[in-house]
């Protein structure tokens, strides 16, 4: 991996955390050459770098993208932490508390953050604020700065760090080191900057997505694109939209050709619009051909 101060990116992150890259390998480049299996040359063109990536995205063929690796060091708190080590194929090492002593840092939300509990989706919350929002961020900083007191003061009388740890919040904030490939971390921050994520680990998500971007453009904009911002649609919703779009009496498959010849459609390669135009055959149930290689020629 390469060690270079410039590689260095910090962004502070809610009252006390922040997001650190110290460490990246591999490129766009990179990731395109291992598509290829090419370890001289690659490719020439920075179109065709774009055109493949986007491709293995877009198809899902995400074995290249393990050729590029992120690390970074991170510091929240212990509930986004207990959160973020669910994704289990990254590589972590975290500050003990056995080895080191807990510091006085620790999370207190801002008022306006503080608010319901949401009914339909019972894992979050609302953006409808509480009207005593402001004496329960008092509450919370002194329920936290009581727990460290006590913590401090079984420490002076002799308890040993690893019990004496054992009722600190978790709001307190924890390091940890974190490593992980591409493909990997893209399916960390799908998840983690979707808006049914937590606040708080989106915050961190989002800072990574920027950092990340700097030394992989194109792979990022390419998930935006095929990842992020898409949609999936099930068997059973597609059969409700196709039985819409039948009992509406819409040819959609002419809908589609007359809009491709009538609009530019810069955001879509000549081989994406044919394979949208298949995807719209599939869902009419019209037999289609895969072979886009041919249809592009002909």
């Amino acid at each position: 991996m390469e060690k270079k101060g410039e590689l260095l990116q910090v962004k502070n992150i809610l009252d006390h955390g922040f997001v650190e890259l110290v460490d990246v390998l591999g490129s766009d480049q990179a990731i395109v050459n291992a598509a290829r299996t090419s370890y001289d040359k690659g490719t020439k063109k920075v179109s065709s770098t774009k055109q493949l990536i986007r491709y293995l995205m877009r198809h899902q063929h995400s074995g290249p993208l393990e050729f590029g690796e992120l690390v970074f060091r991170i510091r929240c708190p212990l509930f986004v932490a207990r959160q973020w080590f669910r994704h289990r194929t990254g590589s972590y090492n975290e500050v003990s508390l056995r080895y080191s002593e807990a510091t006085d840092e620790y999370y207190v939300p801002k008022s306006e953050w503080i608010t319901t509990q949401d009914r339909r989706n019972r894992q979050a919350r609302t953006g409808t604020v509480l009207n005593d929002s402001e004496l329960i961020r008092d509450e919370f900083n002194s329920d936290a700065n009581d727990l460290l007191k006590k913590y401090n003061n079984y420490l002076e009388r002799g308890v040993a760090r690893e019990i004496a740890r054992i009722n600190l919040p978790l709001s307190l904030y924890t390091t940890f080191c974190y490593k992980s490939d591409l493909r990997n971390l893209l399916n960390f921050l799908t998840l983690r900057t979707d808006s049914h994520a937590q606040f708080e680990i989106r915050e961190y998500a989002e800072a990574m997505v920027e950092m990340a971007e700097k030394f992989f453009p194109i792979t990022i904009q390419a998930w935006r694109d095929y990842m992020k911002n898409s949609l999936h649609f099930s068997f059973p919703e597609l059969n409700v939209l196709k039985k819409i779009l039948s009992e509406a009496n819409i040819d959609i498959n002419e809908k589609v050709s007359e809009y491709f010849d009538k609009n530019k459609t810069p955001s879509l390669a000549e081989l994406e619009k044919i394979e949208f135009k298949d995807k719209i055959r599939t869902l009419m149930g019209d037999s289609i051909s895969l072979d886009y290689l041919k249809k592009k020629n002909d």
